[in-house]
C-alpha cells in the first residue's frame, strides 16, 4: 500500500485563524490563540498521522512588514514555508481584500504548488458578501481553489482535511509515526507562559516579553519547572511583577492550570523576571531564543 506525506504550511495576515485552524486539525492546543496581533512567533508543526499518511501542518507568524530584528526573524519564518511546501493555505478572513506584503503575494499567486484559499470567519457574514468574497479572490488569486471555513466553529474544516489528502504527494513519513510535532516540552510551557502574559498585560508589555525555561524536572507525578520571563526595561519589570508580586502570581497560576492540562500531570512551577535590554534587536539574543536559525 503506498503511503502519502507532505508539508501543509498555513500563511496569512495576522489574526486571520491561523492558529485555530491547525489546533482543529491536530486536536491539540500547539498553537496559542489570543485576540492580540503577532501571537504566533515561530514557525510551529503540528504533525497528523494515519494509517497510510503523515500530515505535517506548519503554522506560521501573521505576515507583517517588519519594524525590528525579532520581526524580521519572523517574517523569515513565513519564507521557509514558501520553500518547503507541498501544499500551502492562504488563509484569508471575510472582509479582507490584500495580504499586507505585496512580495508574499506574488509568491502565493506564482506558487508551483497546489494553494487553498481558506476564506475564515464566514459565520460572521451573509451569503451575498460571502459570494462577493469569492469572486474577489478568484479574481486576485486564479491559482488557488477557494474553500469557505469557520476555524472556530469547525465548519468545512474536515472538508480542507480530505482535500489535502486528496492533493498530498505520495512520500514515505518525515516524522515518527507517534510525534505530534517538532518541539520539545521547554518550547509549549515558554508558549504557554507567553500566552497568559499576552491576555493579562497591555500595550507593548507582551511584545517586549521572552520566556526561557531554565528547569524541567519530570516525576512519576509531577513536573518541576522553573522559568525565567525576559522583558526589554526595568520598568516593565515592575509591571510584570505587579504590586505585591500579584500579577506575577495570577500569571503563574493560570499557567500552572493550563499546563497541568497540557501534560495532564501535576506541575509546580516558579517564575522569574529579568531584563535582557533590547534582545529584539540583539541577533545572539535572537539566536539564543531560537529565532535565527542561521
Amino acid at each position: 500500500m503506498s503511503h502519502k506525506a507532505g508539508f501543509i504550511n498555513i500563511i496569512g495576515n495576522p489574526n486571520v485563524g491561523k492558529s485555530t485552524l491547525m489546533n482543529a486539525f491536530i486536536g491539540e492546543r500547539l498553537s496559542i490563540i489570543t485576540s492580540k496581533a503577532q501571537t504566533t512567533r515561530h514557525r510551529i508543526f503540528g504533525i497528523v498521522n494515519g494509517d497510510d499518511f503523515q500530515m505535517v501542518f506548519s503554522d506560521t507568524p501573521g505576515i507583517i512588514k517588519p519594524a525590528y530584528e525579532l520581526q524580521t526573524s519572523m517574517m523569515d519564518f513565513v519564507k521557509s514555508a514558501f520553500e518547503d511546501a507541498d501544499i500551502l493555505l492562504y488563509m484569508v478572513e471575510v472582509g479582507e481584500r490584500e495580504l499586507k506584503d505585496e512580495a508574499f503575494f506574488k509568491k502565493i499567486t506564482h506558487a508551483k504548488v497546489p494553494v487553498l484559499l481558506l476564506l475564515n470567519k464566514i459565520d460572521k457574514s451573509n451569503q451575498e458578501h460571502l459570494e462577493e468574497q469569492v469572486s474577489l479572490w478568484k479574481e486576485k488569486v486564479p491559482n488557488a481553489e477557494i474553500i469557505p471555513i469557520s476555524a472556530l466553529n469547525n465548519f468545512n474544516v474536515d472538508t480542507v482535511f480530505n482535500r489535502i489528502l486528496e492533493l498530498l504527494p505520495e512520500s514515505p513519513p518525515y516524522y515518527p509515526k507517534d510525534a505530534l510535532t517538532d518541539k520539545p516540552e521547554r518550547f509549549f510551557v515558554n508558549e504557554i507562559i507567553r500566552e497568559k502574559i499576552l491576555l493579562n498585560y497591555q500595550k507593548e508589555i507582551p511584545y517586549s516579553v521572552e520566556i526561557e525555561t531554565e528547569e524541567f524536572k519530570e516525576e512519576d507525578k509531577i513536573i518541576h519547572i522553573k522559568a525565567v520571563i525576559m522583558v526589554e526595561r526595568d520598568s516593565q519589570k515592575g509591571i510584570i511583577i505587579g504590586h505585591k508580586g500579584a500579577a506575577l502570581k495570577k500569571v503563574g497560576m493560570e499557567s500552572r492550570a493550563e499546563l497541568e492540562k497540557f501534560f495532564d500531570k501535576q506541575v509546580h512551577i516558579e517564575l522569574f523576571v529579568k531584563v535582557n535590554k533590547d534582545w529584539r534587536n540583539n541577533q545572539f539574543q535572537l539566536r539564543r531564543f531560537g529565532y535565527q536559525q542561521k
